[in-house]
């Protein structure tokens, strides 16, 4: 296991409405600031995926760590899979840190499965755990 650096990610309002509309979502939460605050929340509220934009820079840096050993050119994605804590909203501020959590060989492929937590600055609240898997193709 390897942990590295954390990032920083500030939530910004436009981002998150940009995402929503990419992702096709209709609710208002994620599109108005208005009708979020009318909700009880601070400012509109990101949708559950929108926790690849602010894990995915720290993953980065663990994807081409040379002692991490990953060949780029028999690489394909494997899957990604997010556990949620509390739901994030425009204003916040999360950190997310990376770690490698090792390899797996299955036949002639090894599987790089990596872990990110991500934590919200202002309280300390784990807002995702995500668990990224990539296969090398032997």
């Amino acid at each position: 296991m390897k942990t590295f650096a954390p990032t920083t990610y500030a939530v910004g309002r436009e981002k998150v409405k940009e995402y929503a509309l990419a992702v096709g979502e209709t609710s208002p939460l994620h599109l108005d600031h208005r009708a979020a605050r009318e909700a009880g929340f601070a400012d509109v509220v990101a949708p559950p995926m929108f926790a690849v934009v602010f894990s995915a820079p720290a993953v980065g840096p663990a994807l081409f760590d040379p002692e991490v050993g990953m060949d780029f050119a028999r690489m394909v994605h494997g899957g990604q899979r997010f556990e949620w804590g509390p739901l994030v909203v425009a204003g916040d501020e999360i950190e997310t840190v990376a770690r490698f959590d090792g390899t797996e060989a299955k036949g002639a492929m090894t599987f790089f499965r990596f872990t990110t937590t991500s934590t919200r600055l202002s309280d300390g609240a784990v807002v995702a755990t995500g668990t990224w898997t990539n296969i090398v193709r032997g």
